[in-house]
């Protein structure tokens, strides 16, 4: 059965989970940011079939998140480093950490605690606006069509109704 695609959708949020496809990716990702790199270090902490993982990782190095580097020759063993962008992937593991902790953790607490080496301090993710630094809970927030959405859907009354639902909450 072919899978759809979000790629081409006017919404980041379709366009990243098109990218991760499975809860297995954001989990390499995850792994990746605990220092692993190598192919059989991956399988041994997430216990994921052979076969996935080589799909995960080669998807991950095709979409840029991961860099493969050769660390032995004969043969030729790689290494999966993460690139800017799938460094810039932290914030979105980091949100979905402090959702999970708050929805998900029983009654002992969350199962890991993010520590912020430069102050020291174990703290939480806190989502504020980058002019402001206020917080942004959902009353206080809108989603409005940025100069990437295609100029072809933006006069639909549908689109136009999505939009408009938001102002009138």
């Amino acid at each position: 059965m072919k899978r759809t695609s979000f790629a081409r959708w006017p919404c980041s949020v379709a366009r990243t989970m098109d990218l991760l496809g499975d809860w297995w990716t954001p989990l390499v990702l995850r792994e990746a940011f605990y220092g692993v790199r190598r192919f059989d270090e991956f399988q041994q902490e997430l216990g994921i079939a052979r076969n996935t993982l080589s799909d995960r990782l080669k998807r991950l190095v095709e979409e840029g998140l991961l860099e493969k580097r050769p660390y032995h020759t004969e043969p030729t063993w790689y290494e999966y480093v993460l690139t800017e962008k799938g460094r810039d992937f932290w914030d979105v593991l980091l949100v979905m950490s402090r959702w999970g902790d708050r929805w998900l953790a029983d009654a002992d607490g969350p199962p890991v605690i993010l520590n912020h080496t430069a102050c020291g301090h174990d703290t939480q993710l806190k989502v504020v606006c980058e002019h402001c630094d206020q917080p942004m809970p959902i009353e206080e927030s809108r989603l409005r069509m940025g100069p990437g959405y295609p100029e072809r859907l933006r006069e639909r009354p549908d689109i136009q109704a999505r939009f408009a639902r938001q102002e009138t909450k």
